[in-house]
């Protein structure tokens, strides 16, 4: 496993007692002494450093954009040579190399955790729990069995054993549970909630988060055999702790206080696929365009509303009225691209990503890591599956809730979502709708669109749905269940790499992908 030095530059943007800047104009240091930093340096670096992960920026790709390439959502804009690592599904283990910066960024918060109490500043371990579960969530996601127990050790243990994926996700739960312990003994102090660029210090809102993540890791194994009690059990005792779950808003990163108008200083995606810090228009700008079967989707159950809001019509955004299109914005001029294809479909005549995602200036909107939409669909889930749960909503209450807040994030007239109660529509109106759970999860892939697409891509492993058509580029069926360890791991830690055996992306899957 790569293991990095840990350097964390002073962020300026942080003020008041938790961040002593003459500390760092200190000329009289020992030049033969490695530099240190304060566990709240490292925080906010880490997190800013997750969401560039997930994000990508403008020294590559995170790993969100291949989700919404390969769970339908995006495709491709016909102004590039057509990629066929992510269209006709030709990649190696050079490719997709997630796992050096999520590792990296998992030694961050390490660090945090193994020096929050000789600092004072405990309050900071819990929420450090907290990412470090996501990431390690998202990793199994990706490649199935990974370093855990092993890792994060640094030069203690370098070449990691790998645990099984199964016991990942469940040590994983019991993580989160010591997160939330951490977090309710010891709350924010001071200033130091500035050091907190996703909640600013509130831990109610870190421990719904830890419930809410909780709830995906549960659900993403609700397929699995034998594990039905298990879910029921820890729903029943995520209901019992009480806080609740992301609610009416968003676990998201930076934002105005964070994120500026500088270069290397922008929010991921408008550095990405946006504009720089001047206003100028990316080269990547055209790049990635939503699907011809999204688009359709939309327009034939009349969810104009939120296709407003997912794409720009075609032609794009208006650069003298940020925000709108250049073409009038009704459903005839909205045009996906099929996914895969390699021609025909220019920027002109087809339309890109839309207001919900970028915004000419809207540089320092936060960094989305998980929507209130996505637990919504969650819950649902889980009490359509188990109805003996303890979760005092219905399987409907919480679906129709989940469009609510997909209307709310997007930034549409959440009034809109009203329209499909009763409205006969297969997969909008849940009464009528003659497969619950295929309801459930077309929805949750709608509301994911342009903010989670790694859950998209896992969800779509893991429910087959919705049944979007495969790349133009691909003459046969098979499609990507998983990524190859990097050759970066294969040439650090080989024999534990070896020991997993021969991977086949087409066919070996992850343990909660059953079908």
């Amino acid at each position: 496993m790569k293991f990095k030095t840990l350097i964390i530059a002073a962020l300026v943007t942080l003020a008041g007692s938790s961040c002593d800047t003459k500390k760092f104009l200190d000329i009289n240091t020992n030049p033969n002494q490695l530099p240190t930093s304060l566990p709240n340096y490292v925080f906010t670096n880490a997190l800013n450093q997750t969401a560039t992960n997930i994000a990508g920026n403008t020294n590559g790709q995170g790993s969100n954009e291949l989700g919404f390439y390969w769970s339908g959502q995006w495709s491709q804009g016909n102004g590039y040579i057509i990629t066929t690592t992510q269209f006709a599904y030709q990649f190696t283990n050079g490719d997709f190399n997630y796992w050096d910066t999520y590792y990296d960024n998992l030694e961050d918060y390490q660090f945090v955790i193994n020096n929050a109490d000789a600092n004072n500043q405990k309050f900071l371990k819990g929420p450090a729990k907290v990412m470090k579960a996501m990431l390690y969530q998202q990793l199994v996601d990706l490649y199935g069995n990974i370093p855990y127990t092993d890792a994060l050790k640094a030069a203690a243990v370098l070449a990691p054993k790998f645990d099984d994926q199964k016991a990942v996700y469940a040590a994983l739960i019991t993580s989160l549970d010591e997160a939330i312990v951490d977090l309710k003994a010891n709350p924010f102090t001071g200033g130091f909630g500035t050091s907190d660029i996703a909640f600013g210090g509130n831990i109610t809102k870190w421990v719904q988060f830890a419930n809410s993540l909780k709830m995906r890791i549960l659900i993403r194994q609700s397929k699995v055999a034998g594990l039905e009690s298990y879910i029921k059990t820890e729903i029943n005792k995520i209901v019992t702790e009480g806080s609740g779950f992301i609610t009416g808003y968003d676990a998201s990163i930076g934002g105005p206080s964070f994120f500026q108008p500088a270069a290397g200083q922008l929010n991921p995606v408008y550095d990405r696929w946006g504009y720089d810090a001047t206003g100028a228009k990316r080269a990547l700008n055209n790049y990635p365009r939503p699907t011809k079967f999204l688009i359709d989707g939309l327009k034939a159950a009349g969810d104009t509303l939120r296709l407003k809001r997912i794409a720009y019509a075609t032609g794009g955004e208006n650069s003298n009225t940020p925000g709108v299109s250049t073409k009038a914005e009704i459903a005839a001029n909205y045009a996906g691209t099929p996914f895969g294809a390699s021609s025909g479909y220019l920027p002109a005549n087809t339309s890109s990503v839309g207001p919900s995602l970028l915004v000419k200036g809207d540089y320092n909107r936060p960094y989305i890591i998980m929507t209130a939409s996505e637990v919504q669909f969650l819950l649902a889930e889980a009490k359509q599956r188990y109805a003996d749960v303890t979760l005092p909503n219905t399987a409907k209450a919480y679906f129709e809730e989940g469009i609510v807040q997909s209307f709310r994030v997007l930034g549409a007239n959440t009034a809109g979502a009203a329209a499909f109660k009763g409205s006969k529509i297969e997969n909008y109106d849940f009464d009528s709708s003659t497969d619950k759970l295929a309801a459930i999860a077309i929805q949750k892939w709608i509301a994911l669109t342009n903010f989670s697409g790694l859950e998209a891509w896992a969800e779509y492993r893991r429910t087959n749905l919705p049944v979007t058509p495969q790349s133009i580029q691909v003459p046969d069926t098979k499609r990507p269940t998983r990524l190859f360890y990097p050759n970066t791991e294969g040439g650090s830690n080989s024999a534990n790499v070896t020991a997993q055996g021969t991977i086949d992306v087409f066919a070996t899957k992850l343990f909660w992908d059953v079908d």
